[in-house]
């Protein structure tokens, strides 16, 4: 029996100046109609590559397609006319991107971009809007018809994935490939992204070709799974096969840094508080994006804040560190107000409170080397250390977090993005500070560098006495490394306790939907809260 699409022996690789790059070696897979293949694994495994050949997305040069077949209903894509796979990418095979800012056209209306998927292949103009009014329906885009003029950025991050998956549907494909298609996005959002994607794949009979790294991911919707690492295809079979009865080391160790499963912290002591959040508030003409915000942070402590994007997490951590003015209330740290102090005051005790980025390509300077970087702190606050000694303390900071002295020389773009974190949690300890603010310092990691840099957190707390203020929508995430939870909605705060009983005893009904909404890594249990919440939502 013939497969809808099938790769046979895939070979890619790309020629650098540094040498040639395998990136995919003798890989084979297949996918049927109605089927989810899901590809799993972490940055660098040659998972996207293999999906960019179906797609012909790869650049030649300098990538090149050394050998192998990808067969669509039989016919090689490799040797097509570039004509006939430009008619049938869209229209037969379709691809939802990673980051669809990115990969929606800033300067053209939602409404253009998804009808210019219909005109290209021949729709006339009026029969693509109508298609395009009932897509936007379809996804859920709210007020569709009025939605239709206007431009990506009026969006949010989850209605733009919509935007996303309506434009690859428009021309009802065969295959639609999906690529990490809900990394950056709220659980809950996400929750919703895959239900419409296990909807429409129904619907329309396609086969899905999910990429990935989250094995939450692909309990909720994968009906088998290959493993890639280095290019190779180490593992395959369904995702109940490959979760219960894994094989092979790298799969054993992908498994095994899936957070959730870690015993839950006790709470610290009852100290004085290092952060002392007394009803801070927030507003931007008009819209409130902080609440009376109210919380603390003990010596030694991890306060996670959870919540979905616009809940104030990143507002409250911009205001305590005031990068943003608050409207009124107050944040003392050893018994000064942060909100109301004088700029010179603020600038010595900014040393004691530091920030580590969710994006370190975006939070490290490309024209400094890594000593540049971490020493810059002690080029802004020269009483802290002489000149003389800045390089043996860059090294040991270096050290401290994983990496080598012999990286000081070196620039962010030449590390993989869990060593780019560890440079940036090196330099925001350089100052030695007793507070640092992690804002999604972990959500753009892959799961087993995740587990890395939440240990060294966790190592570096025990040995230097530090207080984290976590902002996170990564649920299991919180779960193994706070201490205690704040869980904001619409900038308020709606519910804060430790750690076990926010997971174990929820009081809140949005707390309880947000811990819904997580993923499950064992198909079992997420076919089990799967079964749970659609009983919910018949009695609802």
């Amino acid at each position: 029996m013939s497969h809808l699409l099938e790769v046979r022996n895939l070979t890619v690789d790309f020629h650098t100046a540094q040498g040639t790059v395998h990136a995919v070696r003798d890989v084979s897979w297949h996918l049927d109609r109605g089927e989810c293949l899901a590809i799993l694994g972490e940055s660098g495994s040659g998972k996207s590559v293999s999906a960019s050949a179906v797609m012909n997305l790869i650049d030649c040069p300098p990538g090149e397609i050394v050998s192998g077949e990808i067969l669509f209903e039989g016919e090689d894509l490799l040797k097509m006319p570039s004509e006939r796979r430009r008619d049938l990418n869209g229209r037969r095979v379709a691809m939802i991107f990673q980051d669809p800012l990115s990969h929606l056209n800033p300067v053209y209306t939602v409404g253009f971009q998804i009808s210019e998927m219909m005109t290209t292949h021949g729709e006339p103009k009026d029969k693509a809007r109508a298609r395009t009014l009932e897509l936007m329906k379809r996804v859920g885009i709210p007020d569709h018809e009025n939605k239709f003029d206007q431009y990506p950025h009026q969006f949010s991050g989850g209605q733009r994935q919509r935007l996303m998956i309506a434009m690859a549907l428009a021309m009802k494909p065969d295959i639609l490939v999906a690529d990490e298609p809900t990394t950056a996005l709220d659980v809950t959002v996400q929750a919703q992204i895959l239900r419409l994607l296990e909807e429409l794949q129904a619907e329309y009979g396609m086969g899905l070709l999910l990429i990935t790294h989250d094995l939450g991911v692909v309990a909720e919707v994968a009906d088998r799974v290959v493993v890639m690492n280095a290019g190779e295809i180490v593992e395959s079979g369904t995702a109940q096969q490959v979760y219960k009865a894994p094989v092979h080391p790298y799969t054993k160790k992908l498994i095994a840094a899936v957070p959730g499963e870690g015993e839950m912290a006790e709470p610290v002591g009852q100290d004085e508080p290092v952060l002392k959040i007394d009803n801070l508030r927030k507003v931007y003409g008009g819209f409130t994006a902080l609440d009376d915000a109210t919380l603390t942070v003990l010596p030694c402590e991890t306060v996670a804040i959870v919540g979905e994007s616009g809940s104030g997490k990143s507002t409250l951590a911009k205001t305590v560190l005031r990068l943003e003015d608050a409207t009124s209330g107050a944040a003392y740290y050893d018994g000064r107000d942060l909100v109301s102090l004088p700029a010179k005051e603020l600038f010595e005790l900014r040393r004691h409170i530091q920030m580590v980025f969710q994006d370190p390509t975006q939070s490290l300077n490309p024209r400094m080397s890594v000593y540049d970087i971490v020493s810059e702190a002690f080029a802004i606050h020269p009483d802290i250390l002489p000149k003389a000694k800045w390089k043996a303390r860059v090294q040991e900071l270096l050290e401290q977090v994983g990496l080598e002295a012999a990286h000081m020389s070196r620039y962010p773009h030449q590390f993989s993005g869990g060593q780019r974190q560890r440079i940036a949690i090196a330099r925001a300890l350089a100052l030695e500070p007793q507070l640092i603010i992690c804002d999604e310092a972990v959500s753009a990691l892959d799961v087993s560098i995740q587990a890395q840099v939440i240990q060294l957190l966790k190592r570096l707390q025990k040995e230097l006495g530090l207080s984290y203020l976590f902002i996170a929508h990564d649920l299991p995430l919180v779960r193994d490394f706070a201490h205690r939870v704040v869980v904001m909605q619409g900038g308020k705060i709606v519910e804060q306790g430790p750690v076990r009983e926010i997971f174990e005893s929820p009081r809140e009904k949005y707390t309880k939907d947000l811990l819904t909404a997580s993923p499950h890594p064992d198909p079992e249990v997420q076919a089990e809260r799967r079964k749970a919440r659609m009983e919910l939502e018949k009695t609802a």
